[in-house]
């Protein structure tokens, strides 16, 4: 296949779809891949390492006229920037990254026009045998230790306990709301900085795993029994319970120095967890680290892509946490993709279709129209019942148009 690494157009995006040993890797298979130039710089990553890799250094219209075209953000997830890049798009072009498409069907709607096909890597399913593919898992690992970091350092305090000449200064305390890849390595950060860690999630499931690490699991009296959809992600609850949970956790939160919510539902907005006065409740130089930022947020108060101060209470909301150590977070990307690229070749692709869970789950549009269930249901269009779908569908009224998962978090 000719395989294009095309260059990250959403602003502040570091990383890059493929790493120059990942590269090689493709080569050495008989693959021929292009690079934009200047694809991998930001994550330092030079033209000269992927000339070096044996890939073929090129401009960006001759990447998109490659076969299969890679990248970090594309469709949905790039937002408006993603407009002039449609225009390149054919019916013999492949798309692979994330798209979200569950949270911009409309932007997935108007690609599927092109005829292009496109796959969203958000939607690889949650098997087993899908795990090496998993960008949500892999860049959300990062996000969960750098949330870690920026909230010890936006800390009037420090982390871990120290007894001197001059006395003894306590832990800090530290509570991670949701116990997801992003929650479990926040925890396994913070007992490493030496924090007192306590950590809460609706779904009781986690609690070993919490424990596993050395934190302390918070247990409120609340039914949860159908908090956990089958793939193990959290479900949306009532009204009703947010609000008690809501009034629960802001005791626990109140004792607490630092706060990092990670707390994400699929295909809904983030679960607002800490009110505006659940802050008023929190001590003066205590600091909030809103995972959930780019989906609305777990706390009330949060600003997206800001740090403010409410009433003596530092809150972060950063949108974009695993492009702040693009080097790695893009390594780790490139494996994904790599793994996700062999899979479909070993399912025929492109020569042959293919009902495979992981290729079926994935694939959002082909031959001119939106055939992912969870996308067309977004879209107002009703569910497939012939294996080919119709080139001429048009996408009626919107649905919830919330995103799915979270993008790096």
């Amino acid at each position: 296949m000719n395989i294009a690494v095309i260059k990250e157009q959403f602003p502040g995006e570091r990383r890059v779809a493929l790493v120059p040993t990942a590269v090689a890797s493709l080569v050495k298979e008989g693959h021929t891949v292009l690079i934009e130039q200047g694809a991998g710089a930001a994550a330092g990553f030079a033209d000269a390492d992927y000339e070096a890799a044996g890939g073929q250094l090129v401009d960006r219209d001759k990447a998109f006229a490659a076969s299969c075209v890679l990248a970090v953000r594309l469709a949905g997830a790039c937002g408006e920037y993603w407009a002039p890049d449609r225009a390149r798009l054919s019916p013999a072009t492949t798309l692979i990254g994330m798209a979200d498409p569950l949270g911009c069907w409309q932007t997935s709607a108007e690609d599927a026009k092109t005829g292009a096909t496109i796959f969203a890597l958000e939607l690889v399913p949650r098997i087993t045998r899908a795990q090496s593919m998993d960008v949500l898992s892999s860049q959300a690992n990062i996000a969960g230790y750098r949330a870690v970091l920026l909230g010890a350092t936006a800390l009037t305090k420090i982390v871990p306990m120290m007894t001197t000449a001059a006395g003894t200064i306590r832990p800090a305390k530290i509570l991670i709301l949701g116990a997801g890849v992003a929650g479990l390595q926040a925890i396994a950060t913070a007992k490493r900085l030496g924090g007192q860690v306590l950590a809460y999630d609706v779904r009781p499931a986690v609690k070993e795993q919490v424990e596993s690490l050395g934190a302390k699991f918070v247990e409120l009296p609340l039914e949860t029994a159908s908090s956990e959809t089958k793939g193990g992600y959290a479900k949306a609850m009532s009204e009703e319970f947010y609000q008690k949970q809501r009034e629960l956790l802001g005791k626990v939160i109140a004792e607490c120095d630092l706060v990092v919510t990670t707390a994400l539902i699929p295909g809904k907005p983030a679960p607002i967890l800490i009110t505006h006065d659940m802050v008023s409740g929190m001590k003066p130089g205590s600091v909030i680290v809103d995972l959930a930022a780019e989906r609305g947020g777990n706390c009330e108060a949060t600003t997206p892509g800001e740090t403010s101060v409410v009433e003596g209470v530092t809150i972060l909301g950063p949108t974009n946490l695993p492009s702040e150590v693009a080097t790695h977070t893009s390594q780790l990307y490139s494996r994904n993709v790599i793994t996700f690229l062999q899979h479909l070749l070993s399912c025929g692709y492109p020569e042959t279709d293919s009902d495979d869970e992981i290729y079926r789950e994935t694939l959002v549009s082909r031959d001119g129209a939106l055939v992912h269930s969870r996308v067309r249901e977004r879209a107002g269009l009703p569910d497939l019942t012939k294996p080919e779908p119709t080139p001429a569908e048009t996408p009626s009224s919107p649905q919830d148009s919330a995103a799915e998962g979270t993008s790096t978090s």
